[in-house]
């Protein structure tokens, strides 16, 4: 589990990976780069208007990529090179100090969920699916978990490489010494990045 204050950090990954491919191609972000909800933008890049790319996250990368005219182009792993943590599941350290069984309750359950999806990924869609109402088969969501470019696991990844640039563009004060300064002791004992 992560510390709050990263969790405003996550939706500058998709910054980073944005401004690090527009540097390496033509040395700046582009100015006309905008930030939409994944659901708009895919509408917006489906609809043929001003919206060209989208770094999105599944599903919505699936989706869109199963419409015609639309192709994957780039790629997190291209510009991270590799896998990079996505989500996370925050605390204070104050109400994991004040709530030690339940802190280790959720610990508990959340890495018996992760190695159920990563033991039985068709029974995993199975509860997603019952649980969402989610649009998407099981067939499809099982494909969608199986994608080698899709990984689940309790080990934070990359994070310090968007810590870097959180750092450089001054969003964080502070730049972390390393990924564990970011992440509760639970995982430290992981080979995280």
């Amino acid at each position: 589990m992560v510390c709050a204050r990263w969790l405003r950090a996550l939706p500058l990954l998709l910054l980073f990976a944005l401004s690090t491919a527009a540097r390496a191609e033509t040395g700046e972000l582009d100015p006309l780069t905008v930030s939409l909800p994944h659901p708009d933008a895919m509408t917006a890049l489906s609809g043929g208007g001003s919206i060209t790319a989208h770094f999105s996250s599944p599903p919505f990368q699936y989706q869109e990529a199963a419409k015609p005219g639309i192709r994957t182009i780039l790629n997190s792993y291209d510009i991270l090179g590799g896998s990079a943590t996505f989500n996370v599941v925050w605390s204070t350290n104050r109400f994991r100090d004040q709530n030690p069984k339940a802190y280790a309750a959720f610990v508990a359950a959340f890495e018996e969920a992760t190695a159920m999806i990563n033991r039985d990924k068709r029974a995993a869609a199975q509860i997603y699916k019952r649980m969402s109402g989610t649009k998407e088969t099981v067939d499809e969501l099982v494909k969608m978990m199986e994608d080698p470019l899709v990984e689940y696991t309790l080990t934070p990844k990359s994070v310090m490489k968007t810590a870097e640039f959180m750092a450089k563009i001054g969003t964080i004060k502070d730049r972390p010494a390393s990924w564990k300064d970011l992440f509760l002791p639970n995982v430290h004992g992981a080979a995280g990045s």
